[in-house]
């Protein structure tokens, strides 16, 4: 006999959802082919979520919200030169990018964001709550970095933290036209020669 597992058909359902958005975007992406991948009936699935747009939300609180802990806040949160911290975990994140197909399907935070945030009150509040925390982790290093006199204090955190979000961002979009890591490696590049102008005197001849 079967043993039932409500939250592995759960977290089952959001992984399959978050892939199927992912592909091809929240607005096409089939229930059924959801439930074709993991073996879920669409009793179960109604169980766990009233409809494709309570799925949908899900996926956002929980998956990418999770992704961006994962790649993002936790690394950033590490100890060392806050320049430094910054650039390997871009250059980390960027290595799994290129993993994970990034460069055909772009970033899934922002994918959502420029189709649904639009047209959608309840996916835009999700996904800026998602960004202010990925922004939030950029400030944090930052003023850490201000503090241990090795980021220039004329520099506004918040408003850096909001570029380099903008600039990855971007750079994701345009690879989706250009699927050629030679492409974004050459704009990262530019990004981290503006992040190396962020270090003070003492840090740049440390």
């Amino acid at each position: 006999m079967t043993t039932r597992d409500p939250d592995k058909t759960r977290h089952d359902l959001l992984e399959a959802a978050f892939q199927e958005i992912w592909e091809v975007g929240f607005r096409a992406a089939s229930l059924d082919r959801i439930l074709k991948s993991t073996g879920v009936t669409k009793g179960a699935l109604y169980h766990h979520f009233k409809n494709k747009t309570e799925l949908g939300y899900a996926v956002v609180d929980e998956v990418i919200a999770g992704w961006i802990q994962e790649r993002w806040v936790q690394p950033l949160g590490r100890e060392g030169d806050a320049v430094d911290v910054i650039k390997d975990t871009v250059r980390t994140a960027s290595q799994s990018a290129v993993h994970d197909d990034m460069m055909a399907k772009g970033c899934p935070l922002n994918n959502l964001a420029q189709e649904m945030s639009p047209i959608d009150e309840g996916f835009r509040s999700r996904i800026e709550t998602v960004f202010l925390r990925w922004m939030g982790a950029f400030t944090r290093v930052l003023k850490r970095g201000q503090e241990e006199g090795a980021v220039r204090t004329d520099l506004d955190a918040e408003h850096i933290a909001q570029f380099v979000v903008a600039a990855l961002e971007g750079v994701v979009g345009m690879v989706k036209n250009n699927p050629k890591v030679e492409f974004a490696a050459g704009h990262l590049e530019v990004l981290f020669l503006f992040l190396d102008t962020m270090r003070t005197p003492a840090a740049q001849a440390a």
